[in-house]
């Protein structure tokens, strides 16, 4: 490797992270390549730790559901329930049984322990409450915002009566049908029912909107962005599930599309609240248009990243995550021709790159994109070098696998 590109890297550390930056951002975000490994996850709890005590930063954000970790969050900052009762219930993807998770919320709670609430750590999942097999029912969401609001505001200002959301959701099984993801006809995404209740979840958010001052000084902050996250969470919900009874070839791209969108209007309300850390997947992150294949498709869509920046601008920084070998999943030494293979060559086990200098030191021969044999790992496209803000280098994983979901 040139001289002029070693210069490019350092040591992976949140004080070298913040150098390659203008200024603290408000969403720091970084990403992973593949899911389930425990040793990316201690890399985060690292960085996460240390942009703690020296960054100011006091919120995690994760891939994972919206509405499960609220149970995380409560935990953590007031000690509401077992940690094995929130590993079970407060995550999304299979992610409660990594260790790393565990390490995290143990560590955050500890933290937190004697603390006053302004100096408490916070636990965000950002994702929609969505699996690859489907998409939860909107009951959660809907009914915990129209209680919020009846509690609050004269029963005639309410579009409906609980009962009524009741009757027209019926059960959660009807919703969640996994043949309702390969085939369109067994959603209910279009019945009269859905329908009526789009409407209906537009209306409670609009009263939740409409009635912002009053609302504002009979509740607390924090159950006020409670409130909004339920109605993001209802009506993403009823979208999702309108677009996952469509038949037409868009179908899929629709989906993917309205996921990340889910997961941006979150993390721009994470953002509202002050400085946070946020951990996904790359595709779900970068400021370039994602792409993968699903169902013998190609799906191209704009990732929460890049709907974040394009609101943030320089208040949202990507730090990008690249792998070495994943040899227990046939990931061997990449070729020396690709960006992976030019930091595999360095004698460091795991490094920070700037990546836009990094682009500009290989500008006259950009490398080869690399090729995975293993569909659980994307590697770096080397045409999105420059739209990062770095790239966290890890040489080698070990010959274990932490999670179950592999993807993205």
């Amino acid at each position: 490797m040139a001289t002029d590109t070693k210069d490019t890297v350092h040591a992976v550390e949140a004080a070298a992270v913040m150098r390659l930056l203008p200024a603290r951002p408000r969403l720091l975000a970084l990403g992973e390549p593949t899911h389930g490994e425990d040793t990316l996850l201690d890399l985060r709890n690292e960085l996460f730790r240390e942009l703690v005590e020296q960054q100011g930063y006091r919120t995690i954000a994760i891939e994972s559901d919206c509405m499960a970790g609220l149970a995380v969050d409560d935990h953590v900052t007031s000690g509401t329930g077992t940690l094995d009762e929130v590993m079970a219930h407060g995550f999304s993807h299979g992610w409660g049984a990594s260790a790393a998770n565990r390490e995290l919320v143990r560590w955050m709670r500890t933290y937190n322990d004697g603390r006053p609430a302004s100096e408490r750590l916070r636990f965000v999942g950002f994702d929609g409450p969505l699996e690859i097999t489907g998409a939860a029912s909107p009951r959660q969401a809907l009914t915990a915002l129209h209680g919020y609001l009846a509690a609050r505001l004269d029963a005639d200002l309410l579009p409906c009566a609980a009962e009524t959301l009741d009757r027209l959701l019926g059960t959660d099984d009807r919703w969640t049908d996994p043949a309702a993801m390969t085939d369109p006809a067994r959603s209910v995404g279009r019945s009269a029912e859905a329908a009526e209740l789009r409407v209906l979840a537009d209306d409670l958010v609009a009263l939740l909107d409409a009635h912002a001052p009053q609302l504002g000084t009979a509740a607390s902050p924090d159950d006020g962005d409670r409130a909004r996250l339920y109605g993001r969470t209802a009506t993403g919900l009823l979208r999702y599930h309108y677009w996952m009874a469509d038949s037409s070839p868009a179908r899929l791209n629709r989906l993917v599309g309205l996921r990340d969108l889910m997961m941006a209007h979150n993390l721009l309300a994470v953002a509202a609240r002050g400085p946070a850390f946020v951990h996904a997947h790359n595709s779900h992150l970068q400021r370039e248009k994602s792409t993968m294949r699903m169902g013998g498709q190609r799906l191209a869509w704009w990732s929460a990243g890049a709907l974040v920046n394009a609101r943030l601008g320089a208040d949202y920084a990507f730090v990008a995550t690249a792998l070495g070998t994943i040899r227990h999943q046939g990931v061997d030494t990449p070729p020396p021709d690709t960006v992976e293979g030019l930091l595999y060559a360095l004698p460091e086990d795991r490094c920070l790159v700037d990546a836009p200098r990094l682009a500009t030191a290989l500008g006259g021969a950009p490398p080869a994109p690399r090729v995975s044999p293993y569909f659980g790992y994307a590697p770096l496209d080397p045409a999105h070098l420059a739209a990062c803000d770095g790239i966290v280098f890890v040489k080698d994983l070990p010959g274990q696998h932490g999670g179950d979901v592999p993807g993205t």
